[in-house]
C-alpha cells in the first residue's frame, strides 16, 4: 500500500520510508514476531525483529540506567499507526498489534545520545539498527551507532556518532511490534460474549507508565507533545482515539479488506492521556454537545447507556462555570470496557469505563449504582481540565489531580442530581475511609521529594487512598476556609495560566494566596505555610477541647497509641488548623488552632451550654472533649438530635469510635453513642455507626462475643442494596446445587454488568469451605473471573467468616504467580492485601503475616507494599484492642440484649 498508510502526515517521511512497502514490511514483521514468541527460528533478513534482551540490572551512573529522562530532548509532534489485529495467529495463537511511529523533538542541550521509553515492544532493523533518525532542520543529523533495548528502566537506547546540536530539530522513525494481551495495561485486549459468540476488541490503559507498551514515546508527564493517530482496523470494526475522526477509507491487502482511521490532531497533553480504540460497538450521542456513550451493541439497545448521556452534559455546563473556561475539545466519548483494572480514566476526549461505572440498567440497578455513575463521570470530566488541561509536572504530585478530582466529583454529581444531597458523601466515601489509614505510623505524606519517586512501581504505589481521599478532604477543607468563591477564584487563575502546560502543587497555592489577597481575606499565615503542615507531614491531629477551662490542643492521632512513628515531620506534628464550631446550636466564629495548646474563653461553657467543633466535618481532624461536654452531646442526641447537624452526627459517631480504639476515651462511651440511633432517620449517621460495629463483627465473629452482637445489631448486616442481600442469603443458607445455579446465572449473562457484579459477590457469600475454595481457583482463570475483577473477588471471599482463612491461605500459596499475573503496578494489589488482612488480631495472624513479607521479599509487592506494612501496624492494634475490650464490649452487648 500506499507510504502514507502508516502516517498521518507524509511531509518528509518519504525519506524514511523509500523503497518500503510499509504494510508489506509490517505484516513480514508480524511472522517474525510470531515465530519469535512460537519460540521457532528467526531468519537473519536485512530487516528483522529485535528481541528485547534478558538483562540483570546492574548498578551505573549511566543514562540508560537512570528512571528518569535526560532534558535535553522535547517532543514536539508524534505521527503514529496502529494496526491491532484482533484474531490470534494460527500458529502461536497470539494477539498482536503492528505500528510505526515518527517523533520529531527539539534538541535543547547539545548530546549525543537518545533515550526513548519503550516496553514489551519488538522493532524492525535498519541497516542493524532500531530506528532510523534524521534531521528537520538545517544540520544534518548524526548516524546510530549502536542501538539496544534497556529492558529495566524501560528504554529504547541510541548512541550516536556525532552530536545532536542545540535548537535544532530531529526526527526519529521506528516499526515496531507489540503483543496484543490481555493484561489491561498499555495497548491491550478486551474479551466479551455477545449474541453468544465471543468478540475481541482493542483498548488502552496508558497511566501512569503504559504509554510506551504501545509505542516508543517520552512517558512522563511533563513531555507534552502533538499527536497525529491513525488506525488500521477491520471492516465492521470502529476506531476510536482521543481526537475526531478526519476520515475513514476502504484499503486492501493481498485481499485483506481493512479500514484506515484517520484522526485530527491532539491538543498539546501528555502521553498518559492518550487512547486508541477498535471495537464493534455501537453508541448513543448528542451530536450538539459533541457527547456519544460507547458499549456493547445489547447494552446500547437495552439502553444501559441513556443515563450517561442524560448527566454527561449538564455535568460538563457545571465544570465549564465552575472554572470559568469552555470545554477545551470538539468531542466528549465515554466508552465501557468489559476488562478494564481501573474504575475509570480521563484520556482526553475518550474516557473509558469499567462497565459498572458506566452503564445503568433500571431492571437491575440499585439507586447506589445511579450514584456511583454520576459521580465517576463527574470525578473523570474534572480532569479534562485539572489534570489534562493543565498537568502534574511528576507523579509526586499526583495527590492534586486526583484529590482535586475526588473532592469535585460530589459538586458535579449534585449538580446532576441535586435531590440527592451528594456532596455529604465525602464524609463516608473519603474522610471517614482515610481516616483509618492515614491514623497509622506507617501512612505517608500527601506530597513526596520529586527523586523519591522514580521506577513505575514507586509510581503505582502513590495510587492509593492518601491520595485520592485525603487529598480530598485536605482541598475540600482549603476550599471552605478560604471560601468557595476565593478558591474559585484562584482556581480559575492556576489554569488560566498554566494551560496546555504542567505545574507543581505550590503554583496553585500562588495563586490561591493572589486571590485571598486580592479578596482581603484575613488568614493566620501564608497559604503555603497553612497547607505545607497538611501535605508535607503524613497523619492529621486530634483537637481536644474543654468546654471547662477553654483549652484548646492537638496531637498526633494514633490508632495505636503506642505505635512508633519513624516518619520525622518537619514541623513536628503540628498543623494549623481551621475550626468551625458551635455553642448550643448556634455556630461561633471561626477559630484557628496554629500551636500545640490555646486557650479560647469563646469555648468556655455554662452548665447548659455545649460545643460542638468542626461543623459539618470540613476540617481533616478528629475531635475529643471533656467529659462533661461528650455527656451533654449524648443527652442531645438522646433528646433531640436534629440540633446537630446530620454530618456532625455521623462524625460524633465515628470520632468516638476511633478515640475509644486509640485510647483517649473508653469503649463502653462510644457504644452509649448509639443508643440514640433508634430515633435517626438519615443514611449518612446510621452508614458511620454500621461500618464501625463492622469492625466489632471482624474482630469478635470467631468468638463467643459474636452471639449478643448479633442479637443487637442483626439488623445492621443488611446491605442497603436488595438484589445484592436477596442473593447473599439466599446462596449462604443453600448449598451446591443453589451456589451451582447462581455460577450458571454468572457465566451466561452477557447483557448487564451491574448484576453480573451482584452475582460474582454474591457467590462468595456460601458457608461450604469445599466450595469456596474452588470459587478461589476460579479467580485465577481468565475464563471463569475477568482479571478485572480477581482481586476483588479474593477479596469478599475473605470478608466472610468461612473464607477468610480460606482467602488467606490461597494467597499466600499464590503469591508469585498473583503478583506476575495480575500486575504489581495494579492500584488493586493494595486493596487485596488489606482486605485479606482486615481481620486479623491473633499474634498467629501476626505472625503468619510477617512470615509473608519475609518469603516473597524476592517477589514484590508493587503497590500492595506499603498495605502490607499498615496490615502488619493494624493487626498489632488490633491484637491489644480485643485483649483489652473483649469483656467490655462482652459486658456491654449482654446487657443491652437482656434489656430488649
Amino acid at each position: 500500500m500506499g507510504k502514507g498508510f502508516f502516517i498521518s502526515k507524509t511531509v518528509g517521511i518519504l525519506g524514511i520510508i523509500a523503497g518500503v512497502g510499509a504494510l508489506a514490511t509490517i505484516i513480514a514483521l508480524s511472522v517474525v514476531y510470531s515465530q519469535e514468541k512460537g519460540k521457532n527460528n528467526n531468519q537473519n533478513e536485512e530487516q528483522t525483529t529485535s528481541k528485547p534482551p534478558t538483562t540483570t540490572p546492574i548498578p551505573s551512573n549511566k543514562p540508560w540506567d537512570k528512571y528518569r529522562l535526560p532534558k535535553n530532548l522535547v517532543p514536539e509532534t508524534y505521527n503514529v499507526t496502529l494496526w491491532p489485529r484482533l484474531t490470534p495467529d494460527p500458529t502461536t495463537g497470539l494477539y498482536t498489534f503492528l505500528g510505526s511511529s515518527v517523533v520529531d523533538f527539539e534538541c535543547v542541550e547539545d548530546t549525543d545520545l537518545i533515550l526513548i521509553h519503550s516496553n514489551k515492544l519488538n522493532y524492525t532493523e535498519f541497516e542493524n539498527q532500531l530506528a532510523r533518525l534524521m534531521s528537520v532542520s538545517s544540520v544534518e543529523a548524526p548516524a546510530i551507532k549502536s542501538s539496544w533495548l534497556q529492558g529495566v528502566t524501560q528504554y529504547l537506547v541510541l548512541e550516536l556518532d556525532g552530536t545532536l546540536k542545540k535548537g535544532h530539530k530531529y526526527r526519529l522513525y521506528t516499526e515496531f511490534i507489540g503483543e496484543l494481551a490481555d493484561d489491561l495495561g498499555g495497548f491491550y485486549r478486551s474479551e466479551y460474549m455477545e449474541d453468544g459468540e465471543k468478540r475481541v476488541m482493542a483498548t488502552t490503559q496508558m497511566q501512569p507508565t503504559d504509554a510506551r507498551k504501545s509505542f516508543p514515546c517520552f512517558d512522563e508527564p511533563a513531555m507534552k507533545a502533538y499527536f497525529f493517530i491513525t488506525l488500521i482496523h477491520d471492516r465492521g470494526t470502529t476506531a476510536l482515539s482521543n481526537g475526531k475522526d478526519i476520515e475513514t477509507t476502504e484499503i486492501n491487502h493481498d485481499g485483506q479488506d481493512l479500514l484506515k482511521t484517520v484522526f485530527e490532531r491532539t491538543e498539546k497533553m501528555s502521553t498518559y492521556l492518550l487512547a486508541f480504540i477498535v471495537s464493534d460497538y455501537d453508541s448513543i450521542g448528542n451530536s450538539i454537545d459533541g457527547i456519544r456513550i460507547f458499549a456493547r451493541r445489547s447494552a446500547i439497545a437495552a439502553g444501559q447507556g441513556q443515563y450517561a448521556l442524560n448527566k454527561t452534559g449538564p455535568i460538563l455546563k457545571f465544570f465549564e462555570q465552575y472554572y470559568n473556561a469552555t470545554y477545551p475539545l470538539p468531542k466528549s466519548d465515554q466508552i465501557a470496557i468489559p476488562d478494564f483494572n481501573a474504575g475509570a480514566m480521563e484520556n482526553w476526549g475518550l474516557i473509558t469505563y469499567r462497565e459498572t461505572a458506566l452503564l445503568y440498567d433500571e431492571a437491575f440497578s440499585s439507586n447506589s449504582n445511579k450514584e456511583k455513575i454520576a459521580t465517576i463521570i463527574a470525578h473523570e470530566l474534572a480532569h479534562m481540565w485539572f489534570g489534562n488541561l493543565v498537568t502534574l509536572r511528576w507523579w509526586n504530585d499526583l495527590w492534586l489531580n486526583e484529590g482535586f478530582a475526588s473532592y469535585v466529583e460530589y459538586l458535579g454529581a449534585n449538580n446532576a442530581e441535586p435531590e440527592w444531597n451528594v456532596t455529604d458523601l465525602i464524609v463516608l466515601g473519603d474522610i471517614h475511609r482515610v481516616f483509618a489509614i492515614d491514623a497509622l505510623a506507617s501512612s505517608h505524606p500527601l506530597s513526596s521529594k520529586e527523586e523519591d519517586i522514580q521506577t513505575p512501581a514507586q509510581i503505582s504505589e502513590l495510587f492509593d487512598a492518601i491520595s485520592y481521599s485525603k487529598g480530598a478532604s485536605v482541598l475540600r477543607m482549603l476550599s471552605d476556609f478560604l471560601t468557595e468563591d476565593v478558591f474559585q477564584l484562584g482556581l480559575r487563575s492556576y489554569l488560566s495560566a498554566f494551560s496546555f502546560g504542567n505545574a507543581v502543587y505550590t503554583d496553585l497555592w500562588y495563586h490561591l494566596q493572589k486571590a485571598a489577597d486580592s479578596s482581603k481575606l484575613e488568614l493566620p499565615d501564608t497559604l503555603d505555610n497553612i497547607m505545607n503542615t497538611w501535605v508535607l507531614q503524613m497523619g492529621f491531629p486530634v483537637v481536644t477541647i474543654n468546654t471547662g477551662t477553654g483549652s484548646v490542643s492537638q496531637q498526633h492521632f494514633l490508632l495505636d497509641p503506642e505505635a512508633v512513628v519513624t516518619t520525622p515531620s518537619p514541623f513536628n506534628y503540628q498543623w494549623i488548623i481551621p475550626i468551625k464550631w458551635m455553642m448550643t446550636g448556634n455556630m461561633q466564629n471561626p477559630l484557628w488552632l496554629t500551636s500545640k495548646s490555646e486557650t479560647s474563653e469563646a469555648m468556655k461553657a455554662t452548665q447548659d451550654q455545649w460545643v460542638l467543633a468542626n461543623v459539618n466535618m470540613v476540617g481533616y481532624y478528629r475531635v475529643n472533649y471533656d467529659d462533661d461536654n461528650w455527656a451533654k452531646l449524648l443527652d442531645v442526641l438522646q433528646s433531640n438530635h436534629q440540633l446537630i447537624p446530620r454530618i456532625n452526627r455521623a462524625q460524633i459517631l465515628d470520632d468516638a469510635f476511633n478515640l475509644a480504639r486509640a485510647k483517649i476515651i473508653s469503649t463502653v462511651q462510644a457504644l452509649n453513642t448509639t443508643k440514640y440511633l433508634s430515633n435517626e432517620r438519615d443514611y449518612i449517621p446510621w452508614k458511620a455507626a454500621l461500618n464501625n460495629l463492622d469492625f466489632f463483627y471482624l474482630m469478635f465473629d470467631r468468638s463467643e462475643v459474636y452471639g449478643p452482637i448479633l442479637t443487637i445489631c442483626s439488623f445492621s448486616r443488611i446491605h442497603p442494596n436488595l438484589r445484592s442481600t436477596v442473593y447473599c442469603n439466599a446462596i449462604a443458607a443453600g448449598g451446591k446445587k443453589e451456589w451451582d445455579f447462581a455460577w450458571s446465572q454468572f457465566i451466561k449473562n452477557d447483557s448487564t454488568a451491574i448484576e453480573s457484579d451482584k452475582l460474582r459477590y454474591a457467590l462468595s457469600c456460601t458457608k461450604q469451605p469445599w466450595l469456596l475454595n474452588r470459587y478461589l481457583e476460579y479467580t485465577l482463570d481468565p475464563d471463569m473471573i475477568r482479571k478485572q475483577d480477581a482481586t476483588a473477588t479474593i477479596v469478599d471471599i475473605a470478608s466472610n467468616v468461612v473464607g477468610q482463612s480460606l482467602a488467606w491461605d490461597f494467597v499466600r500459596a499464590r503469591w508469585s504467580y498473583i503478583f506476575s499475573q495480575y500486575g504489581g503496578g495494579s492500584f488493586s494489589f493494595s486493596n487485596l492485601v488489606n482486605g485479606v488482612t482486615k481481620r486479623f488480631s491473633t499474634e498467629f495472624e501476626l505472625q503468619q503475616l510477617k512470615q509473608f513479607k519475609a518469603d516473597n521479599s524476592d517477589v514484590g509487592f508493587g503497590s500492595g507494599t506499603l498495605a502490607l506494612d499498615q496490615s502488619i501496624e493494624r493487626t498489632i492494634a488490633n491484637i491489644k484492642w480485643v485483649e483489652e475490650n473483649k469483656e467490655n464490649v462482652l459486658d456491654w452487648f449482654t446487657t443491652e440484649a437482656n434489656a430488649q
